[in-house]
């Protein structure tokens, strides 16, 4: 597994080394030994979610505020367009965002730090999304952040309105977001 930092240096693309022939191809998505000796980072994942979705359904900008997630985020069947948002005030990299696109064909993955916001953008007809978290499921302390801020300034790859969840519909801007220290 190779890992390359993305221009947040501590969100990471990991690509897996992938065997193939002519009856298809093996690759081990994750191997907890293998993402340390890529990252340097020592993580236990207690979670798996799966997802699907259609064309032009963006999911996102989630976070936890309490107990914060990790994210290692994967595409099994079409693409999208991956984006981490830096919500860590201390940091040089605060409010600045990367979007990555992931897809079955490309097999990247992204490392999403805990105290980033994530999301994303479905750009094929369907995705089918997996991410492994570092933490369970909190809903009390679940957090979106605005898709469209522009204090952000995301550059979705996407035209016209997308499909949004009634929680990104109503999700704070950065100005009015709980962040973290």
């Amino acid at each position: 597994m190779a890992a390359t930092p993305t221009a947040i240096p501590d969100v990471m693309v990991l690509e897996p080394r992938v065997f193939g022939d002519d009856r298809g191809f093996f690759f081990e998505s994750f191997n907890a030994r293998s993402f340390e000796q890529a990252t340097g980072l020592k993580r236990v994942f207690v979670q798996d979610n799966h997802s699907k979705s259609t064309r032009n359904v963006l999911r996102g900008l989630h976070y936890q505020i309490q107990n914060p997630q990790g994210k290692l985020v994967r595409v099994l069947q079409g693409e999208v367009f991956d984006v981490a948002v830096d919500l860590r005030k201390s940091s040089k990299t605060f409010a600045q965002w990367v979007g990555v696109h992931l897809s079955s064909e490309n097999r990247k993955q992204l490392w999403v730090p805990e105290g980033f916001a994530h999301g994303f953008v479905v750009l094929s007809e369907t995705a089918e999304f997996l991410y492994k978290t570092t933490d369970y499921y909190a809903p009390d302390y679940e957090r979106s952040l605005l898709w469209c801020d522009p204090a952000v300034g995301i550059e979705w790859p996407i035209d016209g309105e997308p499909k949004l969840a009634a929680k990104d519909e109503a999700a704070l801007t950065l100005k009015q977001a709980e962040l973290f220290a």
